[in-house]
């Protein structure tokens, strides 16, 4: 993946932490449509991997409330 993608994903995660769901999208869509199939693969894979960067949960926490 692009360093600049990866910056991009990483400041939409921290900005929907902060409810700025809008300016996360704005800044995270164009980066994905952009995107190559090689790169589209690995920006779903970072996505899968990060999702609690997105919610600010930590993952074991999430494991002991199950």
């Amino acid at each position: 993946m692009r360093p600049s993608t990866l910056r991009a994903l990483k400041r939409a995660a921290e900005l929907t932490r902060q409810n700025r769901l809008t300016e996360a999208v704005l800044l995270a869509e164009p980066v994905i449509l952009a995107a190559d199939s090689y790169e589209g693969d690995e920006i779903l894979r970072w996505l899968a991997d990060h999702a609690t960067d997105f919610t600010g949960e930590n993952h074991e926490d999430h494991k002991e409330s199950l």
